[in-house]
């Protein structure tokens, strides 16, 4: 689908992806982040003000991941490129849990320049309560 044929509330899916303690704990040492909250179930039965979680959580950033994976995959079949995305965590994701991002074009612009796409994107379990919801800006040059 080229930048021409693109809509105001076109949507894209990416792919799912179902974090287990051994991804989480990969993550770990791939971001250096050996946070209790991604490691220790003992420490995880404890409670962080009102908040339990009831034992180790993902981290946050692979939302970002499955978010940008999805990105990266649709525009580069497009020659288009991301170039923002800003994110924000809305409820913990556990291992054994399903989580898919989407995205819904929200602007379209076209500049002397290039060509823009900003969406609406975010991320649901398989429960679909959202878990990440952001907005992000790609770019289809000339």
């Amino acid at each position: 689908m080229s930048f021409e044929q693109l809509s105001i509330g076109h949507e894209i899916v990416g792919k799912s992806f179902s974090p287990t303690r051994e991804t989480i704990r990969e993550f770990c040492e791939a971001s250096l982040d050996f946070n209790p909250l991604h490691l220790d179930d003992n420490y995880m039965k404890g409670d962080f003000g009102k908040t339990n979680f009831g034992g180790i959580i993902m981290h946050g950033m692979n939302n970002f991941g499955v978010i940008t994976r999805m990105l990266t995959d649709w525009l580069y079949e497009q020659n288009a490129v991301q170039r923002r995305l800003e994110t924000r965590w809305k409820s913990p994701v556990k291992p054994g849990d399903t989580i898919t991002p989407k995205g819904r074009i929200t602007q379209l612009k076209t500049t002397p320049k290039s060509r823009w796409v900003c969406l609406e994107v975010e991320v649901r379990n398989q429960r679909d309560e959202v878990v990440a919801v952001g907005e992000a800006m790609a770019e289809f040059p000339h």
